[in-house]
């Protein structure tokens, strides 16, 4: 594992926020870690741009500036003071990221902001595909995946994100909020989850070695969704167990 010394700040800065996302990343060529890393940090700000905020106008406000972050990069304009909107602009300056996908990581976060939620299970997809598989295309770009491998990497990503979502319910309704769509059921929907994840791992077998660790999240989301689906507490903290098998699938074993 990487020693926090060891790490620069924005890596450290992945590590401690998505500690999920910061080991599969560890998998990546060397070469594409440090901007994989500020991607992880960058989808970070974006997910905590409505818990940061007291109210959904503030939180709209929060996903703009980091819009236009990514528009001053892609413009070749001076970089924002900011921990991770410097790195940031300058993966996007080096042609790390791209800028569409980070534009459109940061537009699928509005319903967030909805006071009313998430309205329909097609919206509550399409959230699920924008956001965390938003972040596996941009991943996957990055670590040269083909292009016709992106629709299952963003399937891959969509179903990580239920997970989490799934894991994180129970917390945001204390608060009062939801992702879920109407009448949704839990269990049902990490069955379902985990029936989707066969054929995604399947559209994934042609993926490159050096592009494999922006699917590592499909492993903690399979583990996830079957504790999920036997409606089982997902722990907080990462086990033994969770680790060890995205370590060997990073190492090559299936995924």
């Amino acid at each position: 594992m990487a020693n926090p010394s060891d790490l620069s700040p924005v890596a450290d800065f992945a590590r401690r926020h998505d500690p999920d996302r910061f080991l599969c990343a560890l998998f990546a060529p060397a070469a594409q870690r440090e901007p994989l890393c500020t991607l992880i940090a960058y989808n970070h700000e974006l997910a905590r741009a409505r818990e940061a905020a007291k109210t959904p106008l503030i939180a709209l406000m929060r996903l703009q500036w980091w819009r236009e972050v990514v528009e001053h990069a892609a413009e070749g304009r001076p970089a924002r003071r900011h921990e991770v909107a410097a790195p940031l602009h300058a993966a996007i300056a080096s042609g790390a990221l791209d800028p569409a996908d980070l534009t459109a990581m940061a537009d699928a976060r509005e319903i967030e902001a909805e006071e009313e939620g998430v309205p329909s299970r097609e919206a509550f997809d399409s959230y699920l595909r924008g956001t965390a598989g938003g972040f596996a295309v941009a991943a996957g770009r990055l670590l040269g995946t083909p292009p016709a491998l992106l629709p299952a990497l963003q399937g891959a990503g969509a179903l990580f994100g239920l997970a989490g979502v799934l894991r994180n319910a129970p917390i945001l309704a204390r608060q009062g909020r939801s992702l879920l769509p109407p009448a949704a059921v839990p269990q049902e929907l990490a069955r379902e989850g985990l029936s989707r994840l066969r054929e995604v791992v399947a559209g994934l077998r042609a993926l490159p070695r050096p592009a494999r660790a922006a699917a590592l999240p499909l492993v903690l989301a399979r583990r996830d969704l079957r504790r999920l689906a036997a409606g089982r507490a997902v722990p907080a903290a990462r086990g033994l167990g969770d680790r060890l098998a995205v370590m060997l699938a990073g190492l090559g074993a299936p995924l």
